[in-house]
């Protein structure tokens, strides 16, 4: 954060004369540095007086803060492209040692030269390979269960293998995933689960979803039952539900109809905005339920969906 001079001169000037049920006010601990006042948190605050403002040349102030995910590792599933990929970029940017994996290695190939970002080729549909993942990391501050696949289809349009293969992906490798990690995390003291749901699931049902939409609804039930089990136990269990996002998985589903463009055209009308969500733009919330920031948050589902459950 950086305030201009004339703020923190304002700052100081309201605060001197501020009653409002305290007895006094301190004024910011300072250090000058090459022009800059900059926060210093190990010098004792004092009290305000009218000779305080004075006493130092007061330049713009920058508050230096570490990283929001410094000192973390953190899982990725389905992190070769979209959300996954996304969310672990913000993730290593924020300072963590993020583990990307994805069943599809060539895709693994972007992470290469990017710092903090180790990769593994993991499918999630393996629960051995789930096991081996996780025994093979040191710590698991957090994970993110993005892997998922959406059916397209009424009931009538459903068969058994349908069914099967999305509830297997969308669910039941959560479910493998979340009881490998929470052994570690309980070892630890603690840990964030993050879950990729959906707006379409029981928060709101959306035509042609009947498969995705009912497999993502088991994903909210499932977060909800997990945060419930560890609330008192430092392990926290959210899922996020983004809107339409513009991702290469989209892309795949809208060229797959008879008529491509009028099938986009589609997706952007049930957005209220007008317009797709980018990947980048779900990844924030992925870093702050990850972060400490978050640390009072359990059991919820967090809407991204640019105004579709208003």
């Amino acid at each position: 954060m950086t305030l201009n001079g004339e703020r923190v001169r304002r700052v100081i000037r309201d605060n001197a004369n501020w009653t409002s049920g305290q007895t006094s006010c301190r004024i910011i601990p300072c250090v000058l540095t090459q022009g800059q006042a900059v926060f210093d948190p190990n010098k004792p605050l004092g009290p305000a007086d009218a000779t305080t403002p004075a006493s130092f040349p007061l330049q713009p102030i920058t508050q230096i803060t570490p990283m929001r995910l410094q000192g973390k590792t953190i899982l990725v599933t389905a992190a070769g492209q979209g959300i996954g990929q996304a969310a672990a970029l913000a993730m290593a940017a924020e300072g963590a040692q993020v583990v990307a994996t994805d069943v599809k290695a060539p895709l693994l190939a972007s992470y290469q030269g990017v710092s903090n970002v180790t990769t593994a080729v993991l499918d999630v549909l393996d629960k051995a390979a789930i096991a081996r993942q996780v025994a093979s990391m040191e710590r698991i501050d957090a994970v993110f269960n993005c892997a998922g696949y959406v059916h397209n289809g009424t009931i009538l349009e459903a068969t058994d293998e349908d069914w099967n293969f999305a509830f297997n992906l969308n669910a039941r490798s959560q479910f493998w995933m979340i009881q490998q990690v929470i052994p570690r995390m309980l070892a630890q003291g603690g840990g964030s689960i993050i879950n990729m749901a959906s707006v379409c699931s029981s928060v709101r049902g959306l035509p042609n979803r009947f498969i995705y939409g009912s497999s993502k609804a088991a994903v909210i039930g499932l977060t909800k039952s997990v945060a419930a089990d560890y609330v008192a136990q430092g392990i926290r269990c959210n899922c996020i539900c983004p809107g339409t996002v513009d991702t290469p998985s989209l892309g795949d589903r809208i060229n797959s109809y008879a008529d491509p463009v009028e099938a986009r055209k589609n997706f952007i009308a049930r957005q209220p905005m007008g317009r797709l969500a980018q990947a980048h733009e779900i990844a924030p919330i992925i870093v702050y339920l990850a972060s400490d920031e978050s640390q009072f948050a359990t059991g919820n589902a967090f809407m991204v969906d640019g105004g579709m459950t208003i």
